[in-house]
């Protein structure tokens, strides 16, 4: 694993470099300030701060050189340490890690690992066809199930698998935050398609209203009797609007 101080992204140096621009701003108003007082102490002070203040113009003129280097990697994010490694999202955002995503297909079994991979990719929304293609081709079957946590949520590696005769079971990513408002989420709502309605926690039903077009997608609204527009979201093509 890498040290994240050896990491850098375009965010993070623009931090660092503003850093250095308020450190040298202020030890050159402490310089300004000692320079009206006398004595051997305040000299060897401000030779202290001069020293500083040369050390951060020699960092400024490194960082520049490094992100030149970083803006021509693909990413814009470079790894001193590994060149290779990669910043890897973890549960607690503030404790993201430097180094390499690992990748495992387990059978169930006998909870064995068929097929496994190392990418430098930081999240795991692009592994899920690359994965279950390879667990398929070991097991050598001609149909395959997989089950993945919602970080796997991709429709176009869902399409994938379904194009290989792969099952996939994966839990939409959850985008809304209607339930950290105290409203219900999509998932709390039933939808039945022979009535083309809705049927709400309480058991009530939300009716069809009409269809338009907002930002590039097509929303399908409906509500019940009392509330002619009180729901709404866009449809895509492998689920029921809502």
């Amino acid at each position: 694993m890498n040290n994240r101080n050896r990491n850098f992204s375009k965010a993070k140096l623009r931090k660092r470099l503003e850093q250095i621009d308020d450190s040298i701003a202020r030890y050159l108003g402490e310089i300004a300030s000692a320079d009206r007082r006398e004595g051997e102490a305040t000299r060897t002070r401000t030779d202290r701060l001069q020293n500083k203040i040369v050390a951060l113009k020699e960092e400024i003129q490194s960082l520049k050189k490094l992100e030149v280097r970083m803006l021509e990697s693909p990413d814009q994010q470079i790894s001193l340490t590994d060149p290779d490694a990669r910043v890897m999202s973890t549960a607690a955002r503030s404790k993201a890690i430097v180094g390499y995503n690992v990748q495992a297909a387990v059978e169930t079994e006998h909870h064995l690992i068929v097929a496994h991979e190392v990418t430098n990719v930081g999240h795991d929304r692009s592994q899920l066809s690359s994965m279950a293609l390879q667990a398929k081709e070991v097991i050598n079957c001609d149909e395959l199930a997989v089950v993945a946590d919602r970080g796997y949520f991709s429709g176009e590696e869902i399409l994938s698998c379904d194009q290989a005769d792969i099952t996939a079971y994966v839990p939409k990513t959850q985008t809304s935050n209607n339930q950290a408002r105290g409203l219900f989420g999509r998932g709390h709502f039933i939808y039945h398609p022979d009535d083309n309605e809705y049927e709400c926690p309480a058991g009530e039903r939300l009716i069809y209203r009409f269809t338009n077009q907002e930002d590039g997608k097509t929303q399908h609204h409906y509500s019940d009797d009392s509330r002619p527009d009180s729901a709404h979201s866009p449809s895509g093509p492998e689920y029921p609007p809502l």
